[in-house]
């Protein structure tokens, strides 16, 4: 899949309620679940499920099902949790039978590391997972919305989905004890953490903004962009210590998005509000003395600005590129020969508020 446009979105959003009777349905973008069994009640913010599962049909092939949960006392081993089936492929997430780890079962079964499913490690929190299936049977399980783990490991589990029977969308259980903090749906699309995020407020910045200028950029054909920026040398700014940057062979873009604001709510009562974004790009390069150093960066950054002017920022009544500017750097260091150049974008984007 790709981010999420304004357009795709969470179309159920449980948050400890009853999934028969969400606290906002219908006009509002949440459709309620349908329930097979009784054993569940309200247990503070969480829906607590000895014997029940809830399940919606959908009629999309892209899905996603993510789900906030802890143990009360395990499932019994190979008791399903979480179920997504397009009528052609189908996947699940069962438990183990312990506190600790759960498998994903499509036409293999792989098993999770562990994960405190019980919240019996210091200062817990409750398990978050994220299933996607898309139309092809491509099935995947991310825990905790962590796609990589400090060493650089993949820390998501996948498979090919088994064969579908009937479309569903499914989660609860029918042994052990199991608490529901949050179920959010997507019919709209498969979507990792960086395609879609729980948060609206966050995937309309740090993906429609930020991350999607990044992609804009890895996929660039113009010249210098093709041919002398490796995919891996383009990336959001989440980290641009020293140390950081030290570990990195220029040329190297920097994309980060420094401020938002909002100068006004476009419609009474907030419905829609115009929201500002500042973006901020760093071209870093180096040469044999610092004229080459600083002739390739212009050359770049040139490049990550036409790329952006004429590709960003198109509709001029939700997505407008308002301004820009760009700074030089000059030598003053006698032994320098790395130049750093940097582009400010000024976005104006009209954001609909009523699918929170």
């Amino acid at each position: 899949m790709a981010i999420a446009t304004t357009s795709q979105f969470w179309t159920t959003r449980l948050n400890g309620e009853n999934p028969t009777t969400p606290s906002v349905a219908g006009e509002q973008n949440n459709e309620a679940f349908a329930v097979t069994g009784s054993g569940a009640t309200a247990s503070g913010d969480y829906w607590q499920v000895t014997d029940a599962r809830y399940n919606i049909t959908p009629t999309e092939n892209d899905l996603t099902l993510l789900a906030v949960l802890y143990y009360t006392s395990a499932p019994n081993n190979n008791e399903v949790l979480m179920t997504l089936d397009n009528g052609t492929h189908k996947v699940e997430v069962k438990a183990d039978g312990t506190t600790q780890k759960v498998k994903l079962v499509g036409a293999s079964t792989v098993t999770s590391p562990e994960l405190d499913i019980a919240m019996a490690d210091d200062e817990p929190i409750p398990l978050v997972l994220r299933l996607t299936l898309d139309s092809s049977g491509n099935a995947r399980l991310d825990m905790r919305e962590i796609m990589e783990d400090d060493d650089g490991s993949t820390h998501y589990l996948s498979v090919t989905g088994a064969s579908g029977s009937s479309d569903t969308i499914s989660f609860g259980n029918n042994s052990g004890n199991v608490k529901w903090g949050s179920v959010y749906v997507s019919k709209h699309g498969a979507f990792s953490p960086d395609e879609l995020m729980p948060s609206d407020f966050a995937t309309d910045t740090l993906l429609r903004m930020g991350m999607s200028i990044v992609n804009q950029l890895k996929n660039s054909k113009r010249m210098y962009l093709k041919s002398h920026m490796d995919e891996s040398a383009i990336k959001y700014g989440f980290d641009v210590s020293r140390s950081m940057l030290s570990r990195l062979t220029p040329p190297v873009i920097h994309v980060m998005l420094r401020g938002i604001n909002s100068p006004e709510f476009a419609a009474l009562g907030g419905g829609r509000i115009d929201q500002e974004y500042e973006v901020i790009v760093y071209i870093t390069t180096r040469g044999s003395n610092y004229e080459n150093a600083y002739r390739l960066c212009l050359n770049i950054a040139g490049e990550v600005f036409d790329e952006i002017y004429t590709k960003t920022g198109l509709l001029g009544t939700t997505d407008s590129l308002n301004n820009y500017s760009l700074e030089l750097a000059h030598k003053f260091d006698d032994d320098d020969v790395v130049c750093t150049h940097m582009l400010t974008f000024t976005y104006l984007r009209r954001i609909n508020m009523r699918r929170r």
